[in-house]
């Protein structure tokens, strides 16, 4: 009998683990800015928690993750107003997505991704389940399925940073899923960032650059940066290092040939932290060459790197 039940016990975890889906995000919604009169603060909890849901719960790939293989993502819902197109349940929102990613042999996390998608508009309806379908990734009610394609595209971009971060263009499956939520996106009034003519800097656009072959060199040095540098820092730090940081070069040339594209600046709103951290371990007399790359390519950020002189 009781080895029965610790076979019950066993299937019962394996099962588990089996049906583990891929992303350990937690979701927070902010709603200062929704004033007035009639509005129950319970909806917005509501929204946290289904929108925590439907990312945690919605298998994105047909691969298996173990439970401590998940990825961990936050992502902040700040809402800026209500009422959109007179629907008093329909919003609009900035939305911020991080992501990391466990480097091998530490404690450290790397960030995937750090972005904030100025251009969010949804309707929520805490009586309507969210659903997604990669075939009809608009949905049925336009603001409605906003939210949900907004969603399934970022997780699909953070998969792919995820598996290119461990094989050379091992997420390309997943960048591709992301182009058909853009080709595939909800049209209406008052939703945008799906489009190449409402901007230079969306949706459309990051999906875009990362599988055009003109920026490939950028996904051989986010697998180069991640598994042949931080994953071997413990091993051979300055080799690691130097290695992370010669890339640049690589980086540097994307730049010269596509000036502010914006999946370079998707990639340094990421990395430009870590890489700071790196070129002030470096020797001093070493750090000037890539300084002065870095201040070509990432010029928000040029007076921290000068900092580093």
């Amino acid at each position: 009998m009781l080895k029965r039940s610790l076979n019950i016990i066993l299937i019962l975890l394996i099962s588990a683990v089996a049906q583990a889906q891929e992303l350990n995000c937690r979701v927070t919604v902010m709603h200062d800015k929704i004033t007035g009169s009639g509005i129950d603060p319970q909806v917005f909890s509501n929204m946290q928690k289904a929108i925590m849901e439907f990312l945690n719960g919605h298998k994105w790939t047909t691969d298996e993750f173990a439970a401590s293989e998940k990825i961990d993502c936050n992502i902040l819902i700040n809402l800026t107003a209500n009422n959109v197109s007179g629907d008093p349940e329909a919003y609009s929102a900035t939305m911020s997505i991080q992501a990391t990613r466990p480097v091998y042999n530490s404690a450290y996390t790397s960030k995937l991704i750090d972005y904030i998608d100025k251009d969010v508009s949804f309707k929520f309806s805490p009586f309507n389940p969210m659903h997604f379908d990669d075939n009809q990734a608009s949905g049925t009610d336009a603001l409605s399925g906003n939210l949900t394609a907004i969603l399934a595209y970022y997780s699909y971009l953070v998969l792919a940073l995820d598996y290119d971060s461990f094989a050379p263009n091992g997420g390309s499956n997943y960048l591709k899923k992301a182009q058909n939520v853009v080709n595939n996106a909800p049209d209406g009034k008052g939703i945008t960032g799906w489009k190449n003519v409402e901007s230079t800097h969306n949706r459309y656009w990051i999906v875009d650059q990362m599988l055009n072959t003109r920026f490939s060199d950028i996904r051989k040095v986010w697998y180069s940066m991640h598994r042949e540098g931080l994953d071997s820092m413990y091993a051979k730090p300055a080799e690691a290092r130097n290695r992370i940081l010669s890339n640049l070069r690589k980086l540097y040339e994307v730049n010269r040939e596509n000036p502010s594209s914006v999946y370079l600046q998707f990639f340094f709103n990421a990395k430009s932290d870590e890489i700071m951290h790196l070129l002030g371990q470096a020797p001093k007399n070493e750090r000037t060459q890539y300084i002065t790359l870095l201040n070509t390519m990432d010029v928000p950020n040029a007076p921290k790197y000068n900092a580093l002189r």
